[in-house]
Formats: C-alpha cells, sequence, structure tokens
C-alpha cells in the first residue's frame, strides 16, 4: 500500500469522481433538507489540492482525492456550511489505497461544499475570483495548488487554477 500513487488520472476518473460527489451531496441533502436549495445552485465540481496537481503534471502523486462541490451563493440564503467534509470512496482502482484509510477499499475521497458569492456565469471565472481574492482560508489554501473543473461535464477538465497565461 504506497502512500501516493503516480497513476495518471484520466477523463474517465473524472466522471467517476463527479458521481461519487453527487452521491454524498444527495445523501447530506436527504438527512439536511433544510440545505435542498443547494442543489439547484451548483455552479460547478472541481478537483483540488495535490490530486489535481498531478493530474496537471503527473509528478506529484494522489495521497486522496478532493472534490470541490461550488454552489452560488443568494443574499437570502445562508452559507453552505463550509465545516461539513464527505467522505466517499474511489473503490479498487489502479490506484491502490493509503495504509492510513482503514475501512476504504480504495483512495479517500474527500468532498466539501462551499457557497461563492457571485454574478459570474462562467465557473471557471468564478473560481479564478475566489481564488485570487484569497479572502478565505480555503480560498489561500486551494490557490497553493490546482482546481481542475470536472463538473459541468462540458467543462469537464478545464483548467481552472493555475489559470493559464
Amino acid at each position: 500500500m504506497a502512500q501516493r500513487s503516480f497513476e495518471n488520472i484520466t477523463r474517465r476518473d473524472l466522471k467517476k469522481l463527479t458521481r461519487l460527489a453527487f452521491n454524498d451531496l444527495s445523501e447530506f441533502l436527504k438527512t439536511h433538507p433544510q440545505w435542498q436549495t443547494y442543489h439547484l445552485r451548483i455552479l460547478c465540481v472541481a478537483l483540488c489540492q495535490g490530486a489535481a496537481l498531478h493530474y496537471l503534471e503527473q509528478k506529484v502523486g494522489v495521497k486522496d482525492f478532493d472534490v470541490w462541490i461550488f454552489f452560488r451563493s443568494a443574499s437570502n440564503l445562508k452559507p453552505f456550511p463550509y465545516r461539513r467534509v464527505g467522505h466517499s470512496d474511489f473503490g479498487h482502482s489502479r490506484f491502490g489505497k493509503r495504509e492510513a484509510d482503514k475501512g476504504y477499499l480504495g483512495r479517500r475521497v474527500d468532498i466539501i461544499g462551499r457557497s461563492l458569492v457571485t454574478q459570474r456565469r462562467s465557473p471557471v471565472l468564478a473560481l479564478q475570483d475566489y481564488l485570487r481574492e484569497k479572502k478565505t482560508k480555503s480560498a489561500r489554501l486551494l490557490a497553493k495548488k490546482a482546481v481542475i473543473i470536472i463538473y459541468p461535464e462540458d467543462l469537464l477538465g478545464t483548467v481552472a487554477w493555475p489559470k493559464e497565461s
């Protein structure tokens, strides 16, 4: 059981991560109906942190997958609960698993939600604004690595950060 996997992340893997994120969100909303409105406010879903950097460079390896669901906020809504972190299992795959992730068949997938105040129609531009402004600890941490859009599907694999020059 290797600490990091250096296998390439494919578009098929990105689609699987999207499904895992939506399944986790659905389960959360079933038990927390007060947040149901956010299901209709999804801006995008993104692979972030080290796995996103590995997707770009194939050098750093994958310890786990950090998938973020970004929602459009509104002035009449409470922000999506920023402390909520869901977990899923990538399952048996060429990525193997980490010994530290007891109870998982494969690599752990952490699923985090965040509501963004934005007028941008483009998910890429909205995320770039959020990361560039670095107003929150999360934005500062995410801006240190990479962000790859995995949903909506027409943006699958799009590099949102580090933004392409």
